[in-house]
């Protein structure tokens, strides 16, 4: 009888056993809090699940409210790693502490423009800011050298932003951290009063750019080939600025959180898009710059290396608080 009962809780100790050996081979599920849209990068984790051969699953929003989400969740998160949509929310992340440094080999993949200096974020692809114009309204030689230049009285009620847009109040944060809270006010105010046109979004401006509603417009590089894909001879085209905000290139980018607990995966799937198929990618199907040498952007696009932005760390368009507090001090909110 005894010896029975010791065979039964033998064999009840080796199921036990074999379930938790079942339980801790069972692989891992690396989460990704996206601030980039399912449309956009979604096809492009389905190929880095594949590549990987790992399990990824993606919360996706907006980037400044899962910014602020990992905030609140601390070290109570579920996720390992962030990708966000400008380096602004990857900064904040990184001045709260939440975030790890990934390893240099990774990091050296990218111009040092293009990633933290303190090595807790990197950059994936690179977003320019542009004028974008009519090109039956506006030739090349009266185009504006500088942002500066569009207070001016000729272009009164021709330009168009959008601020209450992301990749604008980006670019409001850059003039403030390269010229201060002063001259930026004193530019915002003097837009204003010279007849800027307000628009929800960079897509919204470059519709109206198209229909001659307006000659200029502040916008990003990405949303043009959207149109000229479509229609060629859409009458639409990209002026860049010459070393000033009105050039800054912004990055989306990727840190891995202090939550996680799977280090080695989310270092693997940073380091995949840096690779030649992410940044392929980026070049083709987002129409943004790959940030990694020898991927080139898509073709009519001018090289990111002729390119000339003013020299700024990514890291401090963190603020953005405090461009807010601007934008209402203007009353362009």
């Amino acid at each position: 009888m005894r010896q029975k009962l010791l065979l039964t809780g033998l064999i009840a100790f080796l199921a036990i056993c074999t379930g938790c050996e079942a339980v801790s081979n069972k692989p891992k599920t690396l989460v990704v809090y996206s601030g980039r849209s399912n449309k956009l990068v979604s096809p492009l984790i389905e190929q880095a699940q594949k590549d990987l051969k790992m399990d990824i699953e993606v919360r996706y929003g907006e980037t400044s409210e899962l910014a602020i989400a990992l905030l609140e969740e601390g070290e109570n998160s579920k996720a390992d790693v962030f990708f966000g949509q400008d380096a602004g929310a990857l900064g904040a992340l990184e001045q709260k502490q939440i975030t790890l440094p990934i390893a240099s080999e990774v990091l050296n993949e990218v111009d040092s423009r293009f990633h933290s200096p303190t090595g807790n974020w990197v950059g994936a692809s690179g977003r320019a800011r542009v004028v974008d114009y009519n090109t039956k309204l506006v030739k090349q030689s009266e185009l504006p050298k500088t942002v500066w230049e569009l207070t001016q009285p000729k272009w009164r009620g021709k330009v168009a932003w959008a601020p209450t847009n992301g990749s604008f109040q980006s670019f409001v944060t850059a003039m403030r951290v390269v010229e201060g809270e002063e001259k930026t006010v004193l530019w915002l105010k003097a837009m204003k009063a010279n007849d800027v046109k307000k628009y929800g979004n960079n897509v919204a401006i470059v519709k109206a750019l198209g229909r001659g509603e307006v000659q200029l417009g502040l916008v990003n590089h990405y949303y043009l080939p959207r149109f000229t894909k479509d229609e060629p001879n859409f009458p639409v085209a990209h002026h860049f600025t010459n070393g000033d905000v009105g050039a800054m290139i912004n990055v989306a980018g990727l840190a891995i959180l202090k939550s996680t607990d799977q280090k080695e995966d989310a270092q693997a799937f940073i380091k995949y898009m840096l690779s030649p198929t992410a940044q392929k990618y980026f070049a083709t199907e987002t129409n943004e710059y790959p940030l990694v040498k020898g991927v080139e952007a898509s073709s009519g696009l001018v090289p990111l290396s002729k390119l000339n932005p003013p020299k700024i760390d990514l890291s401090k368009l963190s603020s953005l608080d405090e461009t807010l507090k601007l934008l209402q001090k203007a009353q362009v909110l």
